[in-house]
């Protein structure tokens, strides 16, 4: 076959898939008589995105539209109207697709006029470039700009190509594969047909990686000089432990992948000796995965670190974007001590690198951090004060001018509430947002008044707002009024990160927070803002954007106690994607008092709710900022593939029905939950800790 890397052609003509040059159609004729492949094709030529086509008669309907075969007029031709009360009509005028009609999607003209009226700014000159182009009304995202080598490149590949590409749980190879390019890839399965769309580094990158998992099915791949894109480590494992480092099926190497964002490969054949394993990916994905594959050498032969140590540190040196990317080392005196810098299941390892920003990982005897120089100094501080904390009170002298700390008043009758049995409150915290959390004190210091300690935060500010604002609530529950006595609404109109604040009536706050506090987790994880109440106040924290996504949310939750909610015009969001379910299978998809909504709400990340459009017809609307993949596990694409099996299911069991036979779902059988649960709310105890008299070692 042809190269699948080199012999893969960039098509800025739309071409049928055997390589013949496409005209437009002229007619619906001839539009019906192409595929959806050759469709696409014509679509993307055109500038019109194709996300949330599924059906051919969806791309039948897009293209009419596109090529004006449906006897629209053109956009210039039609009188502008005003904003109020044409919300509804532009509702209207969805139709239904050529096909029969498909529930998954329906389409607006809103696409269209955003394209028309972007081409009049740009015939008069107008500045604002900033201006979008509206993409399906499906998914009702808009399009993101796009550089100016942004192409689409289709590659033809043969069934075993496309088994492997499909391989996995959910079709995750493809899924790697735009993660490690940053691309957007489809696999198109009846075309038999890649198609990749981003930059030029891009497309190379994600054609190279789609070639080396196609040929893995053959045997070990040869990576030669050809490879190295800037993208490449290539680290050697002995033979003894290949299948320790390999595991078994391969499982700990996806493991890797998984968390760091990389693609590896063994390239050599010969089993006898080293084997070559490749990385792919970026220079802190390569880096943070080849040091668990030391680790995990480390831990089988003893002292290979060593061997190899200068060439890891050197690697990759200033080679990052502030130009200040490097290594440090540092070597723990004793077991006692890398024991206590571990923690419990990793966890205080895991929390000085989330917290710092770097790459922490221990080989043996020897802390590694990666990072640029500033994240690197974090780390060093950070493990000191850890090691101060055996040896009495910690205090951080400037800590009011870091930019990197949040300290918090603790009424000292609250103190063992925040802290926990072993600290294992603290730990959740900071496990749950990435921070490190401790109490601080200077000789003779207290907090701003006689009966408080000062807790200090250190990390990202994202993370330490959530954390500082879990600690408020918990201190609320305890001592009543101490943080919200006095406090007023607050709506602030900062277009960064700040903090906004609602506050609830008694009535209002039980139903906002829900069973065990998932219906404030549901809304916080939709909307992309910190999310947390604080007795009877609402703390709201993120960029503007997403304080008043989240204000909205809680707004509709509200009105959904007395009585249904209407949204009218969805056309300017970026973050819902609408579903019109039949009058028949409305109360399967909600079930008993919404349970079915719960359960995918929690299965998908996202915030869904039956919601009226301006005619008085009721749809589902899935919310999310994560618009989620074709296969993959959360996100609005992934509660709509949900919903969609339940609509079939109960069009099945209604025509098993009528046609005599028994259903297979005349009571609503217990759906099994995915075996991969999203990832987006990891929950663990962090180790706990003795104090005792430990020093460390200092820095290499």
């Amino acid at each position: 076959g042809p190269s699948l890397i080199y012999g893969c052609s960039s098509f800025p003509r739309a071409t049928h898939a055997d390589g013949n040059a496409m005209s437009p159609p002229q007619s619906m004729q001839d539009l019906e008589a192409l595929s959806a492949g050759d469709i696409r094709r014509l679509l993307t030529r055109e500038g019109v995105s194709c996300r949330g086509c599924i059906e051919k008669g969806d791309f039948v309907r897009l293209a009419a539209k596109t090529f004006r075969l449906d006897g629209s007029q053109p956009e210039e031709a039609k009188p502008t109207e005003p904003e109020s009360g044409k919300a509804g009509e532009r509702s209207r005028s969805v139709g239904r697709s050529p096909s029969g009609g498909s529930i998954r999607s329906d389409w607006s003209e809103e696409a269209l006029r955003a394209k028309a009226n972007d081409a009049k700014a740009k015939a008069k000159g107008s500045p604002d470039r900033n201006r979008r182009r509206r993409d399906d009304s499906r998914d009702l995202s808009p399009g993101s700009y796009k550089p100016r080598d942004w192409n689409v490149d289709s590659m033809k590949i043969s069934a075993d190509d496309a088994a492997a590409l499909t391989f996995g749980a959910g079709g995750r190879t493809v899924e790697r594969i735009q993660r490690v390019s940053e691309a957007e890839v489809e696999l198109l399965d009846k075309e038999l047909i890649l198609e990749v769309r981003g930059t030029e580094l891009q497309r190379r990158r994600a054609k190279k990686y789609a070639n080396i998992i196609m040929k893995q099915r053959m045997g070990p791949n040869m990576i030669t000089e050809d490879f190295e894109d800037g993208d490449l480590t290539i680290l050697c494992v002995p033979p003894d432990v290949v299948g320790y480092v390999q595991g078994q099926g391969g499982m700990v190497l996806r493991s890797i992948e998984e968390e760091w964002g990389t693609l590896m490969v063994f390239i050599d054949t010969d089993l006898s000796k080293a084997q070559r394993l490749a990385l792919f990916g970026s220079i802190r994905g390569r880096r943070g995965s080849e040091l668990k594959v030391l680790s995990a050498i480390e831990t089988k032969m003893g002292g290979y670190f060593a061997s190899v140590r200068d060439s890891v540190i050197s690697r990759d040196k200033y080679k990052d974007p502030t130009g200040t990317w490097g290594t440090d080392t540092m070597t723990f005196r004793d077991e006692g001590e890398i024991s206590y810098a571990l923690g419990k299941q990793g966890g205080t390892r895991k929390k000085l690198e989330r917290s710092s920003g770097a790459i922490v990982q221990y080989v043996g005897m020897v802390a590694v951090v990666s990072g640029t120089k500033s994240e690197r100094c974090r780390v060093r501080e950070y493990m000191k004060w850890l090691f101060q904390q055996l040896e009495g009170p910690v205090y951080v002298a400037g800590w009011e001018d870091r930019e990197d700390c949040t300290v918090v008043d603790i009424p000292s009758d609250c103190i063992g509430y925040i802290t926990g049995n072993r600290r294992a409150t603290l730990g959740l915290m900071e496990e749950e947002w990435g921070t490190l959390m401790f109490f601080m004190s200077e000789e003779g210091g207290r907090g701003r008044g006689g009966g408080t300690e000062r807790l200090a935060i250190f990390g990202p500010q994202r993370p330490r707002r959530g954390s500082e604002l879990k600690v408020m609530s918990g201190i609320e529950t305890k001592s009543p009024g101490f943080f919200t006595r006095g406090l007023r609404e607050k709506q602030s109109e900062r277009r960064a990160f700040d903090t906004d604040r609602m506050i609830f009536r008694d009535d209002e706050l039980s139903y906002a927070l829900g069973k065990d506090g998932a219906t404030r987790k549901k809304l916080e994880l939709a909307s992309g803002a910190i999310l947390q109440y604080v007795g009877h106040v609402a703390f709201i924290a993120g960029t503007l954007k997403e304080r008043r996504r989240c204000r909205e949310f809680v707004n509709w939750l509200l009105q959904q106690r007395r009585g249904s909610v209407t949204i009218t015009d969805l056309t300017r969001r970026e973050d819902v994607t609408e579903v019109k379910i039949p009058d028949s299978c409305k109360g399967w998809v909600t079930g008993n008092r919404g349970s079915e909504l719960r359960r995918m709400e929690q299965e998908t990340g996202t915030f869904m709710f039956m919601a009226l459009d301006s005619r008085g017809d009721e749809r589902l609307l899935i919310f999310s900022t994560y618009a989620g993949t074709k296969t993959g596990l959360g996100g609005r694409r992934h509660a709509e593939r949900l919903v969609n099996e339940m609509i079939d299911e109960k069009l099945r069991s209604d025509m098993d029905r009528r046609g005599g036979r028994r259903s297979r779902s005349d009571s609503r059988r217990p759906r099994r939950r995915s075996s991969r649960s999203p990832s987006w709310s990891p929950r663990a105890r962090s180790r706990s800790r003795d104090r005792g008299d430990r020093g460390m070692r200092s820095w290499d």
